[in-house]
């Protein structure tokens, strides 16, 4: 096996967790090209498919989330976790890892625990501002915890902390279009001003709600334009809804492809909160409106808006209040320049640039501790 490096990096269920392992993963094999990288993901999840087609190996665990409103069926996931603490135990047996990486998601409990368990370095990455219940358990058995806020103390041992931010996708920050050419490949005019409107690869309900129910007022006004993802989930309903309306200042697209462009088209960002999102606006330098999910663990979209929206980095609408007053809200921030600059300025400062290459040495100096 002589001295090549051979990682283990587990986790996912979300783009939020998964693109900033295969970030961590890609940056590894540029400092070590002869490196060793397995991923360990929770079966009939997203990483099952994503990770692979991002060129690596994963094995799955049937591990899966404790249901809380019917406690009975949770007999069969105790035996799930149990299977799948054997099965890690298994794989790391065989691939044999100097070090073993959690991104937060189901599988990297079992993954990190057994790797502990067999004295192997754990170093996590907690990507959002209030620490997932994963990594909190898992905390004691790391030797490093990388996250992307301050503060973090309150959920981890502060020796281990380090500040290094979120892995985003290169791709976004190595775009070189212009904001005209840009535009131009949505069809739209580069003379106007342009709201982009995202809420996942699943869409956002309260986000195209908040479209909906104010088209008299987007076609109204022709001086700002959208690029409006809804999601694949909502598109057939919206398209039906859109009928009969002549909106030619409005792009409506199930999914970007390219979100490098949309970005770069964009004066002004309405997104969901999540901590993926928020790096990448951060590091784009982009004015944003968030509009932070209800329906996630914690609540911690809220808390990861409020980290901006205390430093002016981000206006904030609440997804109850969402239908009524972002659509507003964002066609009054978008044609003032002195709110824009000092949005884009602000947020700027959050940024925590190289967080893929400063975590991919960390993993590199325990391995070879």
């Amino acid at each position: 096996m002589n001295n090549e490096l051979r990682v283990i990096i587990s986790g996912g269920g979300t783009g939020g967790h998964i693109f900033p392992a295969v970030s961590i993963a890609n940056a590894v094999r540029q400092l070590e090209p002869t490196s060793k990288i397995l991923f360990v993901g929770a079966l009939g999840r997203m990483e099952m498919q994503r990770v692979p087609q991002a060129g690596y190996e994963i094995k799955g665990l049937p591990i899966q989330g404790f249901d809380r409103k019917h406690l009975l069926k949770n007999v069969k996931v105790l035996f799930k976790v149990w299977k799948s603490q054997r099965m890690a135990k298994r794989i790391i047996k065989d691939f044999q890892p100097q070090v073993a990486v959690g991104v937060g998601g189901y599988a990297s409990g079992p993954t990190l625990n057994q790797a502990a368990a067999m004295g192997i370095p754990c170093l996590i990455q907690e990507q959002n501002s209030y620490a997932g219940v994963t990594n909190k358990l898992l905390a004691k058995k790391a030797q490093k915890i990388c996250v992307a806020y301050e503060g973090m103390e309150r959920f981890f041992p502060q020796d281990k902390i380090m500040l290094t931010g979120n892995p985003v996708r290169q791709a976004l920050l190595q775009s070189t279009v212009s904001r005209e050419d840009a535009l131009r490949s949505f069809g739209l005019d580069p003379s106007l001003r342009t709201v982009l409107l995202v809420g996942g690869s699943l869409g956002a309900r309260t986000i195209n709600e908040s479209m909906l129910q104010h088209l008299d007022l987007i076609k109204a006004d022709s001086g700002i334009q959208y690029i409006w993802q809804t999601g694949k989930y909502y598109s057939a309903g919206i398209a039906e809804r859109l009928k009969g309306h002549n909106i030619p200042n409005l792009k409506v697209m199930d999914f970007i492809t390219d979100m490098a462009a949309a970005y770069k088209a964009a004066d002004l960002v309405i997104s969901r909160a999540g901590a993926g999102s928020i790096s990448e606006f951060c590091l784009l330098g982009k004015a944003v409106i968030l509009v932070p999910s209800p329906n996630v663990a914690e609540d911690h979209q809220t808390k990861n808006a409020m980290a901006l929206v205390n430093k002016q980095a981000a206006l904030f609408v609440k997804d109850a209040e969402a239908p009524e007053q972002l659509l507003p809200l964002a066609m009054a921030t978008v044609k003032d320049d002195g709110q824009l600059a000092s949005l884009r300025q602000n947020i700027l400062t959050m940024a925590l640039p190289n967080s893929a290459e400063i975590i991919a040495k960390e993993v590199i100096k325990l391995a070879r501790q």
